[in-house]
């Protein structure tokens, strides 16, 4: 099965556009993932987006953006300049905003973890081990 999660960060702002047969709507944008190596650039990768989710990608996402990105990647062979390069592309299947790049909304009822604080201190959860509320669980009769 080919299915793909990369978190990156939108580069260059979704283009909706149609198909001419069937109006069918395809989004596509670039993502740009850091690269292992430390010392060299980052990689980019163009994702695209078909029919309603297509619709909700142009409509909510800008450039700048950093989100996480699930698809199918592909590969195709494109003739530049008299010599064949292999682009790589996401066929996008889901899109959910990170915390702090101001997403519109969320998405599919996404929650973002780094925002939930908790009200009560760590240190509550402490107990001994083998031990809860004075029970000692290591006589559990099963």
């Amino acid at each position: 099965m080919n299915s793909c999660v990369l978190m990156g960060k939108i580069v260059r702002s979704p283009q909706l556009r149609y198909t001419q047969d069937n109006q069918l709507a395809i989004a596509e944008m670039m993502v740009e993932f850091e690269n292992i190596s430390p010392n060299s650039p980052p990689n980019t990768l163009k994702v695209v987006a078909w029919g309603n989710l297509a619709l909700d990608v142009e409509k909510n996402y800008i450039e700048g953006n950093e989100v996480v990105v699930t698809g199918r990647l592909k590969m195709d062979l494109v003739e530049r300049q008299n010599y064949k390069e292999k682009v790589a592309e996401l066929t996008l299947s889901h899109i959910y905003p990170l915390s702090g790049s101001n997403p519109p909304h969320n998405p599919d009822n996404v929650v973002s973890l780094n925002s939930y604080q908790s009200n009560e201190d760590a240190d509550d959860y402490s107990f001994d081990e083998g031990e809860i509320d004075g029970k000692n669980l290591d006589n559990i009769p099963f």
